[in-house]
């Protein structure tokens, strides 16, 4: 029988040629934008032009404003927008999109084509619920693939990461700002942008003494890095590279071993991982 493969390839020239595929593909899904994380609180104007300095904001571009976190997105607006007229003159709109405008092209397509899109804070889980399975988030994630940088603070944080930090515990029914203790499948997440697949993202960190909820995280998604913003400051994300900015400081965590579940109470314990401190101008990698 006449052969019908007549190139032969050994199994490792075949993996060779699998991996240059592989590593070609992921290459090209690497995004063009950046991310400026704003753990909450002031936004100093220092601060602000450091934003805008990343945006790289073009003479016809402009800025689209996301209030949909806050209970009154007039004044998110009103309060951004006072300021960062003071620092640009590059037009700044307010889209704030619910449930039947979610689905607007002509509106969507307006947040995709931004050069810098801010999502303010508020409640993240009230911003997800308008955006989740809509146009709103696939334009989000198209503007960031192309080159547009997304900003957000506070719960306009928080929705960054793939997997978001609700603020609420499985175990207990009140809020509170703090997590008492550290315990395991207390931490509440859902779906967040997407836009940081490799990390977990919380919060006013420091003032609020976020790190048991930080923890708590870190014990359901070993894998992820946990990244914990304080006031004033913010990450600057490219791609895997993060740097920080403003005037606090952001806690790293990642890498926990020996992660052990107590038989009572959901208490957990941790071996040893891995905790950074880094401050403005700092630098460190989330891969």
């Amino acid at each position: 029988m006449k052969n019908l493969f007549p190139f032969r390839f050994s199994l490792n020239k075949f993996m060779a040629i699998l991996l240059l595929f592989t590593g070609n593909f992921l290459q090209a899904q690497t995004s063009k934008g950046k991310l400026f994380i704003i753990g909450g609180g002031n936004r100093s104007d220092d601060l602000m032009k450091q934003l805008l300095g990343i945006a790289e904001l073009g003479p016809k571009d402009y800025i689209v404003v996301l209030p949909m976190s806050s209970e009154e997105p007039d004044s998110s607006f009103i309060f951004f927008k006072t300021q960062m007229v003071k620092l640009t003159s590059n037009p700044i709109i307010m889209l704030n999109f619910n449930k039947e405008t979610a689905q607007n092209k002509t509106l969507t397509d307006s947040v995709q084509k931004a050069k810098l899109i801010f999502i303010s804070g508020g409640d993240q889980t009230r911003f997800m619920k308008i955006v989740q399975n809509t146009p709103i988030k696939t334009a989000i994630q198209k503007a960031y693939e192309n080159g547009s940088t997304i900003s957000g603070t506070s719960a306009g944080a928080a929705v960054m990461s793939e997997k978001m930090i609700t603020g609420n515990q499985k175990l207990e029914k009140e809020y509170s700002g703090t997590f008492d203790n550290i315990r395991y499948d207390n931490l509440e997440t859902a779906e967040g942008l997407g836009l940081l697949k490799t990390a977990v993202i919380d919060q006013h960190f420091l003032k609020r003494n976020r790190y048991n909820r930080l923890l708590s995280g870190l014990v359901e998604f070993p894998d992820l890095t946990g990244i914990g913003i304080d006031e004033a400051t913010a990450i600057i994300v490219r791609n895997n590279q993060v740097e920080v900015a403003g005037e606090s400081e952001v806690i790293v965590v990642r890498k926990p071993k020996g992660i052990l579940k107590s038989k009572k109470g959901n208490l957990i314990s941790i071996e040893k991982l891995e905790m950074s401190i880094y401050n403005a101008g700092q630098k460190f990698n989330i891969k």
